[in-house]
This record gives C-alpha cells, structure tokens and sequence, in this order.
C-alpha cells in the first residue's frame, strides 16, 4: 500500500531559490515519502526534464514522484503519479490515458468533491487548505479540521492533508482523520531541509504510533 505519510511538495520560491533538484536530494534523502514536483512557472520541456532528473534521484531512495498538473510530463518522465485539481484534466480521462498502478491525486475542498474523485478513480484526495496558508498563491480559506472529518468518513481512499501543517499541529490533523500531511514552509523554508524531513517524519510517526 503506498504511503503519502510525509508528502514534500516542491516550491522555488519558499525554499529560498534552492533547486527542485536541491529540495529533492535533501528531502528523499532525509526519508519523504512523496515528493510532488510543482512549478507554474516553467515550460513543459522544462518541467519534463525536471522531472525526468528527479524520477533518477527518487528512484534509488524509493520515494514516490508525483507531477503536479501535468499528465504529459508525468507519462514522460516515468513519474510515479500526477496530481490534478478541480480545473485540470478530469480523473476518468487521465486514468484511462495511464498505465496500471499509475498514481492519480485531486485536489479537493469538501467531501462531494472528494467523493466524486474516488468515484471518477482517484487513489488519494489532498484537502485543504486546512489551516491558513501563505506558501499557495491560489489557496482558498481553511476548510479546518471539521471538514477533514468529513471527507474521512465520506471516502476509502487515503485523504493528504495541506495548508499550514506545522510540527505543533501535525499530529493533531492526524488525529482527526488525514492519512498524510503535504507540506511545503514546515520543511522547505527551514535552512535545512533535510533536518525539517526527519524532525517532522518523526513527528508523524510518533503520532500515527499513538493513533494506532
């Protein structure tokens, strides 16, 4: 079963110029379970290279490699998976165009759209924002821990948390139903990377341990 415990996803911006390929050397590295490779900025070729470097780097650390929005240079690279929001290509169209065990992730907002993903063929749903969140320009207000309940209890698919996960409220969002917490401030804007990993990854693991 694929883990989404630690889900890193990558921002130029936020880490302070540091390199997609940076963030994911430190990250994989440090013990991510996922790493999302996400940039609005760059073309398609560059993105599909991107990609392409980090699947090498991801491969041999065993971490998942989702592409964000992009089908294309997800099937190109030989990533993991793709991850899709509410105005991308829809879920039916990009499962039958991906091979078997390929990865699909919508974005959701409440539990209708999270059930309609899992019916349309999602693996995972990422919620949020959960908290307030500087780190996504496009982030609608915090949906809270109330509607994580909801989604948990609406779908059977595993639901990633997103949206000012910090060390002081992971394990509360934990504990309130998500399977996995995506961050990207709580680990990239920490000087270093791989240290804000394995302080957080510990975090989760103590406390799914107690939730157990």
């Amino acid at each position: 079963m694929t883990r989404y415990d630690l889900y890193v996803i990558t921002d130029r911006k936020v880490s302070g110029g540091r390199s997609h390929v940076q963030i994911t050397k430190e990250a994989a590295g440090a013990g991510a379970d996922v790493i999302q490779l996400r940039d609005k900025t760059m073309s398609d070729e560059e993105l599909l290279e991107t990609a392409r470097e980090l699947k090498g780097m991801t491969r041999s650390t065993g971490t998942i490699l989702i592409v964000n929005d992009s089908l294309e240079a997800a099937l190109r690279s030989g990533a993991d998976g793709v991850h899709l929001g509410q105005t991308d290509l829809p879920v039916r169209e990009a499962r039958e165009l991906a091979p078997l065990g390929f990865i699909i992730g919508v974005s959701v907002a409440d539990a209708e759209e999270a059930l309609e993903a899992e019916r349309m063929g999602a693996d995972y749903v990422g919620l949020g924002p959960i908290y307030t969140t500087g780190s996504k320009d496009d982030a609608g207000p915090a949906c809270g821990l109330e509607a994580l309940k909801k989604v948990k209890t609406a779908v059977g698919i595993p639901v990633v948390a997103i949206g000012g996960i910090t060390k002081g409220n992971a394990a509360e969002t934990l504990r309130n139903g998500a399977d996995g917490l995506a961050v990207i401030s709580a680990v990239l804007a920490h000087p270093d990377i791989g240290e804000a990993v394995r302080e957080m990854a510990a975090v989760i693991a103590a406390a799914k341990a107690g939730r157990a």
